[in-house]
């Protein structure tokens, strides 16, 4: 049998260099799978490895989003819009690879799952710190939702760190203020711990960015970016109830939410409500 031989500058000697393995630390992270089904005489539920390998990937990618969120609030703090509209493109994409990522979650049959649930405990995806943080960074603001967190320190005090901080829409209608449009004060300096209340002074302010694209191109440019990652929150959010629904119907969730009811009242939520609200009003005298 005939073998192809290697390209000459091809390096096979690591004795003294760093490899692709200990660069990813993939010693870790492909030993971070431990599934908890199976017993002292049976292996462990072929399924759950499945369910485990969903979920880390999902943490994965969305430290990337926080990532990359936590830049552009910084970027708008100091009035560089441009600067974030490739980070939102990138922040829309990483979206997208969780939106995809529920088609693979969706091959697990409720009796599938249900072989494996029990080990869950009251372990659940309402426990994610850093779902919790992309929330509160894109201003869906709730001290409540901090009491899961309060047997961890550290990650309580990092999640009252962005709860008490602008969101990037807070940050991105104070840039609009800057920049001497009339978004009324109460947007401007208030309570961030608090999430934004709807206001019509904000749609206004919208429409003149709307109907001035050339004036006013980034800021324009920066609120279609936005629309593009509530859009593509809110079709995650979906997907995700839809692969709840198909795996576990209406049963109530492991962590105590009604499930799917409580899905569904997620959807609703708005990050961003002038930007849909100024769609309404573009065009009008």
């Amino acid at each position: 049998m005939s073998s192809q031989p290697l390209e000459p500058g091809i390096v096979t000697d690591f004795r003294d260099s760093l490899t692709y393995a200990e660069y990813l630390c993939l010693d870790a992270l492909l030993t971070a799978q431990k599934p908890l089904s199976g017993g002292t005489d049976s292996p462990p539920r072929h399924d759950e490895m499945l369910f485990i390998i969903q979920h880390q990937t999902s943490e994965l990618w969305m430290k990337l989003m926080i990532h990359e969120l936590k830049a552009a609030v910084g970027f708008v703090r100091v009035d560089q819009l441009d600067a974030c509209f490739k980070i939102l493109a990138r922040v829309k994409l990483i979206q997208k690879q969780l939106f995809e990522q529920w088609a693979v979650l969706e091959t697990l049959t409720p009796s599938e799952y249900a072989a494996f649930r029990p080990v869950l405990g009251h372990s659940s995806g309402f426990q994610s710190a850093q779902y919790r943080a992309i929330e509160f960074l894109l201003g869906n603001k709730s001290a409540v939702m901090l009491d899961v967190f309060a047997h961890d320190a550290q990650t309580h005090a990092e999640l009252i760190a962005l709860l008490e901080a602008p969101s990037l829409y807070d940050e991105y209608l104070r840039h609009l203020a800057r920049r001497g449009l009339p978004v009324p004060a109460e947007c401007i300096e208030r309570d961030w711990s608090q999430p934004h209340a709807r206001n019509a002074g904000v749609v206004a302010v919208l429409k003149s960015v709307y109907e001035e694209p050339q004036r006013y191109w980034d800021a324009y440019e920066m609120a279609e970016k936005l629309v593009d990652v509530q859009e593509s929150f809110q079709l995650w959010r979906f997907r995700h109830l839809k692969t709840v629904e198909r795996i576990i119907g209406n049963k109530p969730g492991t962590g105590g939410s009604s499930g799917v009811a409580f899905l569904k009242r997620a959807i609703e939520h708005s990050f961003f409500p002038e930007l849909i609200d100024v769609r309404t009003v573009i065009g009008t005298p």
